[in-house]
């Protein structure tokens, strides 16, 4: 349904002001699942690699710390994908972005299962480590076709197929590698992302990408399109490409405050005007801050999983982390991942996800996110000392489903602080800095481990967490129930 009057009375309404009207409808359940797909696939090929790793040791006839590059050359891919795929995304449009992230996650990861030899798996590991780095531009896309009312809930709600997809891939392993082994774990675990491919045709482009590049009328045509199958109406009048102009006097200015940005900031693409965006005078704080924040909660994130992994043996004190996380090569390890997936979905995941859906739209992303991460910060501390071993678990389990609550309101608030013309870019940028400190946590927190400095782990830990809940303040913008530029 189109909106009423061909604009010829001069009034005009801007693409958050036509989704606001249509609301969250058909179209944005179907394109919910749509693009969750995508998010499961990514988290299955990660995932995978705690199932392989014996058996590409085993097959290739390589060391355990060789084994381990599998996994390292992956994060590498993703740091160097995730800025590739957002500028693509930003430069050539958000179904460019997506069809980089399948393509190059989905075919080389399904050409995995042919590897020769060790070397050529490095390589394709490395190849789909760069689509898996821009699988960011998913919930950017969703993001970009959600009414502003509930964009914060919804984003939680993207962030709940993350985890379904890592639950996925452990019941694809037990189910697959004691039968017909890892070759066919690799090929299997691409499938979704040709499903995607198959029916990516349908999905249309983002309309604010389609505005800025003012290409108003294709994107007036996709807005009609959305009205009619929520089988709502647009505002009267025509769709403008210019958030200054306001016509629509009914809609509630708590809901539809523009969050507006310098032009400089929001100028046409030109040359690396993507890359150079982030650090105007409008951008820079906001893109520091997000850079500090992803870098110290992904390091604590990532470091708590090797805490878990350290009290859980209690056995052996302070016996090296490597024995911890030693796997078994029969089909006892297929069964313990996929109950130990179960478990830490059912315990921190889901309601981590749930707490920030409650929150997001009600409190605000940077109380939010601040809130959940001194909280956690709270819940980590007593670990610093000795503790029962069931008490200790029972507090990290509650630190992580703080911090995941606090990823979910990130995925939110992060494409929402950057304008249409450079924010897969920003985002981008972002996800390769938490990669570092994806990769960082592992060593310093082993390192520390394995000579008994649990306390001087946890502290350091805890000093990150709460450095990243201050700096939740000091965020220049509340983008609750604020247009998106």
């Amino acid at each position: 349904m189109a909106g009423g009057g061909s604009g010829a009375d001069g009034r005009t309404y801007t693409t958050d002001e036509a989704l606001s009207r249509v609301g969250f409808g058909r179209f944005q359940a179907l394109l919910l699942g749509f693009l969750g797909t995508g998010w499961i696939a990514e988290a299955m090929e990660i995932m995978l690699m705690s199932f392989v790793g014996p058996s590409v040791e085993a097959e290739f006839g390589v060391s355990g710390g060789a084994e381990g590059l599998v996994t390292s050359v992956v994060f590498a891919g993703m740091i160097v994908g995730a800025s590739l795929g957002g500028f693509g995304s930003d430069r050539y449009g958000r179904r460019v972005g997506f069809l980089f992230t399948a393509l190059v996650s989905g075919v080389p990861g399904f050409l995995c299962a042919f590897s020769p030899n060790y070397a050529f798996l490095l390589s394709l590991r490395f190849v789909v480590g760069l689509g898996l780095g821009a699988s960011h531009v998913l919930p950017t896309w969703f993001l970009e076709f959600v009414p502003a009312e509930n964009r914060g809930s919804r984003m939680a709600a993207f962030a709940c197929f993350w985890s379904t997809g890592a639950v996925l891939e452990a019941l694809l392993a037990w189910a697959v590698m004691p039968i017909l082994g890892w070759r066919w774990l690799f090929a299997l675990s691409s499938l979704p992302c040709f499903i995607l491919l198959a029916f990516s045709g349908l999905i249309p482009e983002s309309p604010r990408y389609l505005c800025l590049k003012g290409k108003t009328s294709e994107a007036m045509l996709i807005l009609e399109r959305i009205a009619r199958m929520n089988n709502r109406s647009l505002p009267p009048g025509t769709l403008t490409s210019d958030p200054k102009r306001r016509v629509d006097d009914d809609h509630d200015a708590s809901v539809t405050t523009l969050l507006l940005m310098p032009e400089e900031t929001i100028s046409k693409s030109n040359g690396f005007n993507e890359f150079r965006a982030l650090w105007s005078r409008a951008l820079i704080r906001s893109t520091l801050l997000l850079w500090f924040f992803n870098l110290a909660t992904y390091f604590a994130y990532y470091g708590m999983v090797v805490l878990i992994s350290d009290l859980s043996n209690s056995s052996r004190s302070c016996a090296p982390v490597g024995e911890h996380l030693m796997q078994p090569k029969d089909s006892s390890l297929y069964i313990n991942v996929l109950v130990t997936s179960l478990a830490v979905t059912a315990k921190h995941e889901f309601p981590g996800q749930l707490l920030a859906a409650l929150l997001i739209d009600r409190v605000g992303r940077r109380v939010s996110m601040g809130g959940m991460i001194l909280l956690c910060c709270g819940f980590l501390a007593p670990v610093a000392v000795h503790l029962e071993e069931g008490l200790a678990i029972t507090l990290l389990f509650c630190a992580r489903t703080c911090i995941m609550g606090s990823f979910a309101v990130l995925h939110a608030y992060a494409p929402e602080i950057y304008p249409t013309s450079c924010r897969n870019t920003g985002v981008g940028a972002t996800a390769s800095i938490c990669r570092v400190g994806s990769m960082v946590a592992p060593l310093v927190t082993t390192a520390l481990l394995e000579n008994c400095h649990r306390k001087e782990a946890v502290l350091v830990m805890d000093l990150a967490l709460f450095l990243a809940g201050v700096s939740c303040a000091f965020f220049p913008l509340e983008t609750k129930g604020r247009e998106i530029q």
